[in-house]
Order: C-alpha cells, then structure tokens, then sequence
C-alpha cells in the first residue's frame, strides 16, 4: 500500500482534507496527516517512510528529500514551487509537481479587494477614486492574469499584458491589448498587477527605473513574491513620489520601515491570502491527490516542474 503524506503548517481547510483522503481511500492508498508542526524536524521524521509527499507552503529542503528514501513524487498544492528543491528531487529521480490554475481566481480576486480598500482610503468615510476607465496593466498573463483581466473588464477598466513567453493572439482573444515591451507597459498604466515567478531572471527587476515610468497616482498590486520587488529602489520612489502606492500579499523584509514611512500608502496582509478561501483550498488540494494518484497509476507527468 503506498503511503502518502499530507504535510502542512499552514493545514487544508477540513473538507478539502476530507477531499483528499476520499480520493487516496479509493486508490488504495494509506493517508498520513502531519499538520500545524512547528519544527523543520518533525517533517524529517514523518518523510522516512513515504512514497508521496503533498505540500502548501512547506520547504521540501533537501535535507527533506534525503531523508525520504521511498519517496517519488512531491506536488506543492499550488502553483509556485519555489519551496521545493528540484535539483536534489532529479537528483533522486523523484517527480516535482505543482497544481497550475486551482488557486488563481481566489488570487486575482484578493488583488482587486487590495486595489479597491486602498483606492476607497480604507472605507474610513473619505472620499476616494474609481476603477472604472483606468488602466489596468498585467505582468505576465498566466492563470492569474487572465483571472485579473476577465474582473478588470467587468469594472470597465482599460485592460493591458506583458508575457514575453505568451503570443500576442493569445492575450488579443481575451480582448487585451498586448504590450511589446514591459517598459511600455508600466509606462502606460495606472494599476500593475505583479505575477511573475521569483527565478534568477526576475529576482529584484522590479526596481525603481521601471516603477519610476509609472503615470500619476500609480498602484503596483504584488500577489506574486517579494522576492522580485527591489525595495531599496521601491522605497526610494515612495519617498520621491506621495502619489504612489504598494500593495501585496507577501509582507517585505521591510515592512516596519514602509509602514512607519508611507502609512496609508501600502497595505500588506497578515500573511500570504491569495490561496485562502475555502474553494482554493479543496482545487489544489484535490488537484494534487488526483495527480499523486494518475502518476502512480498511469505514470502521468503532465505538471512536473523539474527535469
């Protein structure tokens, strides 16, 4: 019977684990819950013995992946994977999975609740701007993005894409203006919408040359990873520039600073929300048992991550 093991900190609301432990009952295989741990140790031990492995927001470190001599499949509940080291999974031929798409209509919509409680001055009884007629601009079309210009139009906002990797018929279908360059794009919009991955391309290219070709009264909207905004350069264009905002769901190392500085001009969430509803927790969650299941049954790769 092959074990697999459901390992979150941050754990799946309880129907998407009653989700996943239906579809492992049907397959034959045995479910192991290691949830709210508090120490890197504690998922050493429960990986000794397992043939698969699920994951939010947990680091499959290498030491993690050493220690679990069975195991042959990883998937990240989820569609980033930075958390998880590929070079040490091909190193022991163990499949790295993430689950595209089940988590991107919950992300686009936190970004609009971002947008609008900030544009509306916290709905503290002052008087505000609109969405509407504004220029909305997508960095990077993947899921999210196609989540965000779908709400966008419906706020009638003027929707606009950068994806050097997405063809320009492809974002034009949806009724998006494609943009040639990520220049012209920040350069055109009032709102940015931030939806790359952090890779070692991405990592602090968003920096003050380019936010600083922002029109007036500009909001650059990060649901993606802190690790791509150059806050040096962020911070110094918020002190040149009062009319400028940033808002994100992933806290940055200098969040006390920013706070203290720009007040009402940033808003971070507690911790990362994008993914927390109760939709995206059960998508992702059962997207990734389905995908434990078809690989082990039908040798099935379709979403590997790592070569």
């Amino acid at each position: 019977m092959k074990k697999v093991l459901i390992a979150t900190e941050k754990p799946f609301a309880p129907s998407a684990v009653d989700a996943l432990k239906k579809v492992f009952e049907l397959a034959e295989y045995k479910t192991i819950m290691l949830e709210k741990y508090t120490d890197k140790s504690q998922l050493i031990e429960a990986v000794s013995e397992i043939d698969a492995l699920i994951i939010r927001s947990d680091k499959a470190t290498s030491e993690v992946i050493n220690a679990a001599k069975n195991l042959k499949i990883i998937v990240r509940a989820g569609a980033g994977y930075d958390n998880i080291d590929l070079e040490a999974c091909t190193s022991k031929n163990i499949v790295a999975m993430n689950t595209p798409g089940q988590n991107s209509n919950a992300v686009a919509e936190l970004a609009f609740a971002m947008m609008l409680y900030s544009i509306r001055n916290g709905f503290n009884g002052t008087s505000g701007t609109e969405l509407r007629g504004k220029k909305i601009g997508i960095h990077a079309y993947g899921n999210v993005g196609k989540h965000i210009a779908r709400i966008a139009k419906g706020f009638e906002m003027q929707v606009y894409a950068f994806d050097p990797f997405v063809k320009k018929d492809e974002i034009e279908k949806d009724e998006v203006i494609a943009i040639d360059s990520v220049e012209e794009l920040y350069k055109k919009c009032h709102y940015i919408s931030l939806n790359i991955p952090a890779n070692e391309e991405t990592k602090k290219s968003i920096n003050y040359d380019l936010l600083s070709l922002m029109p007036a009264n500009s909001v650059l909207v990060n649901t993606a990873r802190k690790e791509v905004i150059d806050e040096e350069g962020l911070i110094k264009l918020m002190n040149e520039r009062q009319d400028f905002c940033y808002l994100s769901d992933i806290a940055p190392d200098k969040k006390v600073e920013m706070e203290e500085k720009f007040e009402s001009r940033v808003l971070f969430t507690a911790k990362k929300m994008g993914a927390q509803t109760a939709e995206a927790n059960i998508n992702a969650g059962l997207a990734a048992a389905e995908q434990i299941v078809s690989f082990f049954e039908k040798g099935d790769t379709k979403f590997q991550v790592n070569k």
